[in-house]
């Protein structure tokens, strides 16, 4: 359980206010004050033996003493003292990891020790979290809306059926969004180019806000830049240094199966992973609700017939995976076929 991290948004609120006030040293003393408080609180609740030490006899307070702390991350005892009392000193990334792990700190109070020691080149410490079965179950219900749970990268962590059968491209290799869109032949994606030029521009816009709260992070160095070397058009998108949020918009989705449709998409975040959002999709009229009922009513081979014929007759291979599940084909000397692109 991360005990200090629910005061976060407060915290956050009073800084806010103060900055709003211009009164920088207010902010950096309040979060200074913060620290100190939860570095000790951090301390208390570990018992020696918890991290291999000697108990003693000799024990006052319960918990580890600053100098076993100052130990155990390798750091000075002075300086640690220091940071331990709020006083204004520099702290590096590598030493508040080290400080992380000796306190035996969790992913949300990792982040929570960034945030207080107001270091803003800290990496957000991206813990892989599972999807727990109740948000499996929320999704489920939302049905006939497709719906998905998505990381900072745009990777699908989880989905109802009614976004595999929109999206049956998306469920396939990597599973990741913008790998599918941006490497994948233009008539492959569910995004025609003509509806709305900007919403790949978007779509990088979020993905460079995102890249910010983790620079320095060898996982995400490694996705852009391969991204880059990839697709010229993302590599202009990047190169525009735009930044977005991943607001509430009407697109138009394609569906081999049943042609394009206007659907509503709708944001929310799930705080209980680090960095997840979920995305929600609602047809925008009549026309639309009428679509996806037919695409919902369709059997797996009713769907996959439309995308299968148009790989072969315009890309000249064979499907070889539909929606996640690998399709046994012929060899036709071909890697890949477009939609397991990425």
């Amino acid at each position: 359980m991360s005990g200090g991290d629910g005061c976060g948004p407060l915290i956050d609120a009073v800084t806010s206010a103060a900055a709003r006030n211009g009164n920088s040293r207010a902010v950096r003393k309040v979060r200074r004050e913060e620290l100190s408080t939860f570095l000790k609180s951090r301390r208390a609740r570990i018992a020696p033996g918890d991290v291999g030490l000697p108990v003693g006899t000799r024990r006052r307070t319960p918990g580890l003493r600053r100098e076993e702390v100052a130990q155990l991350a390798g750091v000075g005892i002075t300086w640690y003292t220091w940071l331990e009392q709020g006083r204004d000193i520099n702290c590096s990334v590598q030493v508040l990891d080290a400080i992380a792990r000796a306190l035996c700190l969790d992913g949300a109070e990792h982040a929570h020790l960034y945030r207080l020691a107001d270091v803003p080149t800290a990496p957000n410490p991206m813990f892989e979290e599972p999807v727990h079965e109740e948000v499996q179950i929320i999704l489920d219900h939302m049905h006939p809306l497709p719906a998905a749970l998505f990381n900072a990268k745009y990777d699908v962590l989880a989905h109802n059926a009614a976004y595999s059968a929109l999206y049956p491209m998306f469920m396939s290799g990597s599973r990741n969004v913008l790998r599918k869109v941006f490497l994948a032949d233009e008539c492959c994606t569910p995004y025609p180019s003509h509806s709305e030029p900007d919403h790949l521009a978007r779509m990088v816009g979020y993905l460079r806000s995102a890249y910010a709260r983790n620079l320095g992070d060898p996982e995400w160095v490694a996705f852009i830049d391969d991204m880059v070397a990839r697709s010229p058009h993302f590599a202009e998108l990047w190169a525009r240094n735009d930044v977005a949020l991943p607001l509430g918009r009407t697109r138009i989705v394609r569906n081999l199966a049943i042609g394009e449709l206007e659907m509503y998409m709708t944001s929310m975040s799930l705080p209980s992973i680090a960095g997840a959002w979920m995305q929600v999709w609602t047809p925008s009229d009549t026309e639309a609700w009428d679509k996806l009922h037919l695409l919902l009513s369709m059997t797996t081979d009713e769907r996959r017939r439309p995308w299968a014929e148009h790989v072969e007759q315009v890309h000249g291979r064979e499907l070889r995976e539909w929606a996640g599940t690998p399709i046994h084909v012929r060899d036709t000397g071909s890697s890949s076929a477009p939609l397991a692109a990425g």
